[in-house]
């Protein structure tokens, strides 16, 4: 995305061009990146993404007097009214549907939403698997809190967000979405322990290393029941092992318990377990600048994931391939997929000087192999949620 004045400019053209005046107020929360921990934030383990520097925009002003609010999005090209009451019915497909989770949770903890107008802008990518819908969610309680003057702490704010897409999304999804739009930094991952909501910043060191994201340009649903379908798969499998959360579960435990479970509750099991492993592992390699060690852990979650946990594809596959037999020497550390799978992102570490070849290299081969044209983009890691502009403060 570009820098901040660019877009403060661009979303507020945009909203003077649908609503014929200026924008008050203007927010900003980023998608994010997962680089390792797959599918393990809903599994009390630990998760380590970074806040890319892509964003969910939104310019917004109030109307006095009205009992609705009309929501522009860019992306959609389409316009939504949402009612002040916000009494909807939940679990609607709609884009505006986070949107209206968001106030309709702010408005059960009391909180007095006016109405307004909003024009939301996005470059995060939809059905990639980085967190479009989270940064949209915590764009809005940002955007609430601006309005309404009410301040939520950090970690309310990210759970306020992760409530309204299980109610309204219907995604029973983990905290590490939400928590990564709130809390991200600049030069820094978040090393989450999903269990008991600790956060610690991991520095992202030297300009020599970027993150780049891949986009297969298969869409997928977390809504479609593969999502759910893993989580009753492990509560079900700790269950028969008899522990009351996987950061109690060691691999000896998992083969002790093995007769126990089904094959599929093996396999989702092991990838619980080692994965919880590798994250910690992974950040104590980025603490200390071992690049190697981090690469070969986001391989080695690859393979779990597509293996174990069974979410990857063929595209996904392909992609972290050719990833590979480039290596080191064509300067890829390791990749895997991320987000929930089915499709969507690979997300791999590469070095700086060596990116543009790298990107037009997998572009090439993976369409030679699919049929199907990748893009990609390279970040580091970003600022978390923020108010870029508040004209309310000064009335």
């Amino acid at each position: 995305m570009s820098d901040q004045p660019s877009i403060i400019n661009n979303v507020s053209t945009q909203f003077q061009e649908q609503f014929n005046r200026s924008p008050s107020v203007i927010v900003a929360a980023p998608g994010r990146v997962n680089l390792i921990g797959g599918h393990i934030d809903y599994n009390d383990g630990f998760v380590l993404p970074m806040a890319l520097d892509r964003k969910v925009v939104i310019a917004a002003d109030i109307k006095e007097g009205k009992k609705s609010s009309n929501l522009y999005s860019c992306r959609f090209e389409s316009m939504a009214e949402i009612p002040l009451e916000c009494t909807r019915t939940p679990h609607t497909s709609e884009w505006y549907t986070y949107v209206e989770g968001v106030l309709a949770q702010c408005k059960a903890q009391g909180i007095e939403i006016p109405a307004f107008d909003a024009l939301i802008y996005s470059d995060v990518p939809v059905g990639g698997g980085l967190s479009s819908s989270a940064a949209l969610e915590v764009a809005t309680a940002t955007l609430v809190e601006a309005i309404t003057g009410n301040r939520f702490e950090q970690a309310q704010k990210a759970l306020l967000c992760q409530e309204a897409e299980h109610r309204y999304a219907g995604v029973p999804c983990g905290i590490m979405d939400q928590f990564s739009s709130v809390f991200g930094k600049v030069n820094a991952l978040m090393l989450l322990d999903c269990q008991s909501q600790e956060l610690k910043h991991i520095p992202f060191a030297g300009e020599s290393l970027v993150v780049l994201i891949t986009n297969t340009n298969v869409s997928h649903n977390l809504g479609d029941g593969e999502y759910k379908k893993r989580r009753v798969q492990c509560d079900g499998a700790l269950k028969k092992i008899g522990a009351s959360s996987w950061r109690e579960v060691s691999l000896k435990d998992l083969e002790t318990s093995r007769s126990l479970l089904s094959s599929i509750e093996y396999n989702r099991a092991h990838h619980v377990v080692t994965e919880i492993e590798r994250t910690i592992q992974a950040s104590e390699a980025f603490i200390n600048q071992d690049w190697l060690r981090a690469g070969s852990l986001i391989t080695d979650s690859h393979n779990s994931l597509r293996d174990h946990y069974d979410v990857s594809c063929v595209e996904l596959n392909t992609l972290v391939d050719i990833l590979n037999e480039l290596g080191v020497d064509q300067g890829v550390y390791g990749a895997r997929m991320t987000g929930g799978g089915f499709g969507g992102c690979t997300v791999s570490l590469v070095k700086a000087d060596s990116v543009a070849t790298v990107q037009k290299t997998l572009h090439q081969r993976y369409a030679e192999k699919t049929g199907i044209q990748a893009n990609s983009f390279i970040s580091r890691p970003a600022q978390g949620a923020q108010v870029l502009q508040n004209r309310l403060l000064t009335k």
